[in-house]
């Protein structure tokens, strides 16, 4: 976007304010970016402007007063228009800004839904239909000397002018450092009377910096230690978090809080002690708060006699998560101002609380599904040595790569390195079926091309009456239309199958078959590769298809290596790891090693091959014959 052409277009096109955004001063910097339209684009707003803050300070651009002051509040203002964006127009955002010769900011923030105007929470829609918007245009056209919206083919861009220095406040003085820094965002508790001072211009941007710090956190006992960070000393003087769950909340059996903290750290443990005795006892129904709590003097110390505490029930989805309760000394009530910014607060810690909650109850679930869709351990083959490398790229669900190894009597033993396409619980329902299935074939003495043979059947029966439920649902809710992805997902695997058979001499005789996967690649001693069967279809996809096996020996010496495609198609740009026979070349150069040190060093390759983490799973086997 082009910055030096903006004064002229708000000034012609600007619809929502008198003034014209600027006297047409050149810009002394300017920036801008395109941000995707989601939540986290406010706060990457901030730090981008923050940056070029800090740049134009280094450069000498900012004049030696009011330069932090015009920080804030272009802070403010920013986090507001691109949240404003965000949440009422739904799309992607672009921000632009400059700096004028005369000191002046002015900021632009555009988006692709110019039918939905910019609406404010002041402007007639109520807190609750609004939980997350800040105080909207209101607090723009507070900080904003002019301000104003234009409308383009296709974009609607809401623009404003900061004076320089920022503008000047309504009582009382500045506050002495940044207020886009944390901790210096609240007033002193020595300094009642600032609160609304300092509520006026830093209340804002210390809470929406607050949410986007709680928000990426997925430990609830961290989300407890910042919650205590963002309180005390900034906002009381001291604070407590109770925790609870379901069966705590039912008995109403407070306990003592899992986290206290005080200003002075020597009265934390004193404290603690005085908060067990009295445990916050919230009323009937699921009220967030604020309500009094009981002042422990005694615990703080002849300074402490007298104070203000107040407790907030932390509730998210409708239930409660526990009560965090602040104290601050000196007062007989809280500020209304401090109280309804703490109330914004707690509602956030208990989202944070909420999400953490239920990212620990996910990725146990899921750890204990992918324990039971692998096996518990490799089988030893008498004569063979085996390595596998397993690693799935998404450590908090269920893999869509699996592998086996087990004994399946009569002397033989056979393997599998398998592929489900997609992942999560569609993958895990394949897995589910196909591995067990694999184990009760082979023992049942089924030959490698029956197996797959009778499990392709079994893949295309399984979706079939998985499709047959999905209609009957459809039906009994009244035929409506499905949603995308809730209907029965197509269950396709790609498998690696082979039977093993140890041989009196050394080596193993090896029957295989390969159903749409990675062909396996053979390595002699000598430093050659051949490939160990021909590429046939995937399972799961064409009705009553026939499969066909090979049988070759491995010799003392020879390597079996068997991969996923997360590592024959791991990829560095357009290039994937087995172009030009990428793989091959790379187990040749592995002649001469142990099957251990065959695995690693493939592993090694793949994942330097991309510069950085695989954005897929990976499974590879290798058998080594002694």
């Amino acid at each position: 976007m082009d910055m030096a052409a903006l004064p002229a277009q708000r000034e012609n096109d600007s619809l929502a304010c008198d003034a014209p955004a600027h006297d047409g001063a050149g810009p002394r910097g300017q920036g801008g970016s395109g941000l995707p339209g989601s939540p986290l684009a406010p706060g990457t707003a901030r730090a981008l402007l923050r940056a070029a803050f800090a740049e134009w300070a280094d450069q000498g651009l900012l004049g030696p007063e009011g330069g932090a002051r015009l920080a804030d509040d272009a802070m403010a203002v920013v986090s507001e228009l691109v949240t404003n964006a965000v949440v009422h127009a739904g799309t992607d955002v672009d921000v632009a800004w400059c700096l004028e010769d005369t000191g002046a900011f002015v900021v632009e923030v555009s988006d692709q839904h110019p039918s939905r105007a910019p609406r404010d929470v002041a402007g007639g829609e109520t807190p609750c239909d609004t939980p997350e918007y800040g105080r909207g245009l209101r607090l723009v056209a507070t900080l904003a000397d002019s301000w104003g919206v234009t409308y383009r083919t296709g974009t609607k861009t809401v623009w404003a002018r900061l004076p320089p220095g920022g503008v000047p406040d309504p009582v009382g003085p500045a506050p002495e450092q940044s207020l886009a820094v944390a901790e210096d965002l609240a007033p002193q508790p020595q300094r009642p009377g600032s609160d609304r001072d300092w509520l006026g211009r830093g209340a804002l941007s210390f809470l929406a910096e607050a949410s986007d710090l709680l928000a990426g956190q997925l430990d609830e006992n961290l989300v407890v230690a910042l919650t205590g960070q963002l309180i005390v000393p900034r906002l009381a003087d001291w604070c407590a978090v109770w925790l609870e769950d379901e069966a705590s909340a039912r008995a109403g059996d407070g306990g003592g809080p899992s986290r206290v903290w005080h200003a002075g750290e020597s009265r934390v443990e004193e404290l603690r002690r005085a908060l067990e005795k009295e445990p916050p006892c919230p009323r009937e129904g699921l009220r967030s708060g604020p309500e009094p709590y009981s002042w422990p003097g005694d615990a703080l110390g002849p300074q402490g006699g007298v104070g203000a505490a107040l407790a907030y029930r932390l509730i998210a989805g409708g239930r409660p998560l526990g009560t965090l309760v602040i104290g601050r000394c000196g007062l007989l009530r809280f500020p209304d101002e401090i109280t309804g910014l703490v109330e914004d607060l707690s509602r956030r810690v208990a989202l944070a609380i909420g999400a953490a909650r239920q990212y620990a109850r996910q990725a146990t679930i899921s750890a204990v599904l992918q324990r039971g869709l692998l096996p518990g351990a490799v089988a030893e083959i008498p004569g063979l040595r085996s390595a596998l490398v397993y690693e799935p790229c998404d450590k908090g669900g269920p893999s869509g790569d699996f592998y086996d190894l087990f004994p399946a009597g009569d002397g033989r033993w056979c393997f599998a390195v398998g592929d489900v396409q997609g992942k999560g619980p569609e993958a895990a329902v394949v897995i589910g079926l196909a591995r067990p299935w694999l184990r009760l074939l082979a023992r049942e003495g089924y030959g490698v091309a029956d197996v797959l043979d009778r499990l392709n059947q079994l893949l295309l029966d399984d979706a079939t009456e998985a499709a047959d439920a999905a209609a009957r649902a459809l039906v009994a809710v009244g035929g409506r239309p499905m949603a995308t992805g809730d209907g029965p997902q197509s269950r396709f695997l790609s498998l690696l199958y082979g039977e093993l058979t140890p041989l009196d001499g050394g080596g193993a005789r090896c029957t295989l078959a390969s159903a749409g996967h990675p062909l396996p690649l053979v390595l002699c001693p000598d430093g050659t590769v051949r490939t160990a069967a021909r590429p046939q279809t995937l399972l799961g996809v064409v009705e009553d298809e026939t499969y066909l096996s090979e049988t070759l020996e491995l010799r003392p010496g020879d390597s079996l290596l068997c991969v996923t495609d997360g590592v024959t198609e791991r990829r560095s740009g357009a290039r994937q790891f087995d172009d030009g026979d990428g793989l091959a070349r790379a187990l040749s150069g592995c002649a001469g090693l142990s099957a251990e040190r065959i695995a690693e060093r493939i592993r090694r390759l793949v994942h330097d091959f991309g510069g950085g983490l695989p954005e897929d799973d990976l499974a590879l086997l290798v058998l080594q014959a002694e």
